[in-house]
């Protein structure tokens, strides 16, 4: 029996449901600490009397270290597999948050977040393809949308715990409680996390056979003398799977979807706790606004994981990401009402964070599986290398004289275009199959080739 196929079409078997469960832990871990800053910037900033445009900085400097990951290191998972490059990604996580706590000034807190954040960029974009490549056809939606709900509930669980950790110590331990979970869950992906049935076929590394009847037995299928036969030539599938004939086409609207998105997503995500902390005095009401945005992410996550079942998860992303444009709209025009705020804070979450559950869910099945890890890993990293931008670009906007308001309502504009290319996405597959392994859609891409040949 040939497994990659029965993980496909057969009901979700346990082994499958503990995999994606690790993953989602493993995401929540990765939320809290690529937010982490949001927390730490309110109560750091008044221990180091730095300026909106330090803080913009250090806000975006984990950015600017997964950014780099996605794009240089999430593409090894298709080369080394996922499971190592998850342990490896783990350890240098680890190192950066122990480093983060250690920071002295400015400059070097800068430097370690950017560290810490290439594990990130390296894991985020290799977890969500493996939790893809676990899902069976029918509930690939759902495992996602309920995998997305790790994102934001870990920067609320994180941040809520943040809270009390710094109200009582400092900011630092704040990273020393992220170091700890970190070094935890490397353990657990050690002696649990299995590797990819397509990578093992795809690539067939050392051991592909043993270890693909050992998830065979898990899994409570047959065992294989052989390995099922590869379907694609490793050797120019990275340029055919992911920028030939029609997958061009959406390659180009999915990572400028997701880059609209995404920049709006950090803009919330980083700079809505000290933009209310400033506009109410209070810092401790800057990390709560921090938390509720992630709360709304984790309903979002769940609207989207339901909606899945019934509408398209690409139709389900678009209707999330111009749901956000009115809660931009919304925040922008009542954050300064302190109760107000506050609800409207879970609205720019669900919004916001749903959207980036429904993008980590419609990606991965775009792309043929050997070059999955690296079109979603450049996707990823595409759209963070466009964040970076956003905090950045707020703290200078806000030092020249914007409004919060204003802030808002630009980064509600740019989720409408965002909105508009997830549109044009699903508009490529009208009369197409929504499978990239299907013989017809080799043939499009063959016919791509030889027409530019």
């Amino acid at each position: 029996m040939d497994v990659r196929e029965a993980i496909r079409t057969q009901p979700m078997r346990r082994y499958q449901i503990s995999t994606i469960a690790i993953c989602l832990i493993l995401s929540m871990i990765d939320g809290f600490e690529i937010l982490v800053m949001a927390f730490v910037a309110p109560h750091l900033g008044k221990s180091w009397d730095i300026s909106s445009v330090e803080i913009g900085y250090l806000l975006s400097a984990g950015i600017i270290g997964t950014a780099l990951g996605a794009i240089f290191i999430s593409p090894l998972a298709d080369k080394i597999g996922r499971r190592r490059l998850a342990i490896w990604c783990l350890v240098g996580i680890t190192v950066g948050m122990a480093l983060s706590a250690c920071a002295v000034n400015v400059p070097q807190l800068i430097a370690f977040r950017a560290f810490a954040g290439l594990g990130i960029g390296g894991l985020v974009a290799n977890l969500n393809v493996l939790v893809s490549e676990f899902s069976s056809d029918k509930r690939r939606g759902t495992a996602l949308g309920i995998y997305g709900v790790g994102y934001p509930l870990g920067g609320a669980v994180g941040g809520a715990i943040s809270g009390v950790l710094i109200s009582v110590f400092d900011w630092r331990s704040a990273f020393i409680f992220g170091t700890i979970i970190t070094a935890i869950m490397l353990v657990v992906v050690i002696k649990t996390l299995p590797e990819s049935i397509e990578f093992l076929i795809e690539k067939r590394p050392v051991g592909a056979l043993e270890r693909y009847n050992e998830i065979a037995d898990r899994l409570g299928y047959e065992q294989s003398s052989e390995l099922p036969v590869p379907i694609r030539k490793t050797e120019r599938v990275v340029r055919d799977g992911l920028f030939k004939g029609i997958m061009l086409r959406r390659t180009v609207f999915l990572w400028l979807g997701y880059s609209c998105l995404i920049a709006s997503f950090y803009f919330a995500n980083t700079w809505t706790p000290k933009l209310l902390s400033d506009a109410t005095g209070d810092s401790n009401m800057g990390v709560t606004a921090g938390v509720l945005v992630n709360v709304g992410g984790v309903i979002g996550s769940i609207i989207f994981a339901g909606l899945s079942i019934v509408l398209r998860p690409r139709v389900v992303t678009v209707l999330l990401m111009f749901g956000g444009v009115f809660a931009f709209i919304g925040y922008a025009s009542g954050f300064h009402i302190v109760a107000l705020a506050l609800t409207l804070a879970v609205l720019v979450g669900i919004f916001a964070n749903g959207g980036i559950t429904g993008f980590y869910a419609i990606s991965p099945p775009i792309y043929p599986a050997a070059a999955r890890g690296t079109g979603v890993g450049w996707m990823i990293g595409c759209g963070r290398t466009v964040s970076i931008i956003a905090p950045i670009l707020t703290g200078y906007l806000l030092d020249g004289g914007w409004t919060p308001k204003s802030v808002y309502m630009m980064f509600g504009g740019v989720l409408v275009i965002a909105g508009i290319a997830t549109l044009l996405l699903d508009a490529t597959y009208r009369g197409r199959s929504e499978n990239p392994e299907t013989p017809e859609a080799r043939r499009e891409e063959d016919l791509a080739a030889a027409a530019t040949a």
